[in-house]
């Protein structure tokens, strides 16, 4: 009876370890997103129009939290979930500690003028003097901290001189943070009609923090008329963050395209689909964007394909074709396209492939379609 007992209570500790290990294991495979809401507490952010910048970026952070959290593949991080303030420094350990696999900043822009519409930042040597002052008023909030001379070892968010020494961490991310910024800002011109101010780079002491692709997304300028009541609506609050979900999971499919190649010389890789409602989704058809051709054989690294990182080629007797991206959505791929025409590759086209094989894109567009 002794033996039993002791039996049973080995054999229950053995099922509840392997409860325990299934979702731990589930819990690496997850793909972690950290969700940074700027500002927050007595640092309000700017306040263009009487408006709060610290509250739209909460109420946004928490919109795209929420529907990511119903997805399986991912895991959310929140740097803060209410009216707190955050050190920047707190907020890149965060992610760090996280192990997160990307970082996103939201932000709303300001400025003396009626200035408006959308612009995503990386980490980088600011390219002009406005691009300077933008990161300066963020970086500005350090100041706010009581130890911020210790925390950022003598950083002077007035300097530009200061600027340069955050970039080099995060070079090695540059890519994968470029083409993220690139899905949020074709989402907000192409489904939102939302004027792009473009991506740029300049020298945010968040991003510097972390060690992974980050981005800082400014929503608009609250301090424009119309654009700042956009943003304090529901409305306009819902639609951003609608956004920068499809952006996220479209980042994270295109990703998986590229790990699901078993074979370099095989067009054939694991559809992705988008969650927008009205993207064209094609069921058993695969999009490429063809970048390039010849006969000399190219590793696929993305400094062989200035910056692309989404590559797969095939050999077609002679003559290597490479091919930047791989999706069933055409909404998807035609962006793709956008961003490897601004990469230099201005004589890219889109190809498709069902089983394997080449297909003209005129037979794949009238195949049985399916939308979210």
């Amino acid at each position: 009876m002794k033996r039993s007992i002791i039996h049973s209570v080995f054999l229950l500790i053995f099922i509840v370890s392997a409860f325990n290990a299934t979702i731990i294991s589930q819990e690496n495979d997850k793909f972690i997103v950290v969700l940074d809401a700027g500002h927050g507490g007595h640092d309000p952010g700017n306040r263009g129009n009487g408006y709060k910048e610290k509250e739209i970026a909460l109420k946004v952070v928490l919109a795209v939290g929420a529907t990511l959290e119903k997805d399986d593949r991912f895991k959310v991080v929140y740097t803060r979930k209410t009216d707190d303030f955050i050190e920047l420094h707190e907020r890149g350990s965060i992610a760090n500690k996280a192990g997160a696999d990307l970082f996103v900043s939201v932000h709303c822009n300001s400025h003396r003028s009626q200035a408006y519409g959308t612009e995503t930042f990386v980490l980088g040597l600011h390219a002009n003097d406005e691009n300077f002052n933008v990161a300066k008023n963020e970086n500005s909030v350090i100041l706010l901290e009581d130890n911020y001379e210790a925390n950022y070892d003598g950083f002077d968010p007035n300097s530009p001189e200061s600027i340069i020494g955050l970039t080099l961490m995060q070079e090695e991310y540059l890519d994968q943070s470029l083409t993220l910024a690139s899905f949020v800002q074709n989402r907000f011109k192409k489904t939102l009609s939302r004027k792009s101010r473009g991506v740029k780079q300049a020298g945010f002491v968040v991003l510097h923090q972390t060690y992974m692709p980050s981005v800082l997304i400014e929503l608009g300028f609250l301090t424009n008329n119309s654009e700042g009541k956009y943003l304090n609506s529901k409305k306009g609050q819902t639609e951003m963050a609608k956004s920068i979900i499809t952006s996220i999971v479209d980042y994270k499919e295109s990703l998986d395209a590229i790990y699901k190649v078993s074979e370099p010389e095989t067009p054939e890789v694991t559809n992705t689909t988008a969650k927008m409602e009205g993207d064209r989704v094609f069921e058993d058809i695969t999009f490429k964007v063809q970048i390039a051709a010849g006969s000399s054989e190219i590793e696929l690294q993305p400094f062989n394909f200035n910056g692309l990182d989404q590559l797969s080629k095939i050999k077609a007797g002679d003559l290597y074709k490479y091919y930047f991206g791989s999706t069933s959505n055409y909404t998807l791929i035609q962006e793709l396209k956008d961003i490897a025409v601004g990469k230099g590759f201005d004589s890219s086209f889109i190809v498709a492939f069902r089983n394997s094989e080449l297909i003209p894109l005129t037979e794949a567009l009238k195949a049985n379609t399916s939308s979210n």
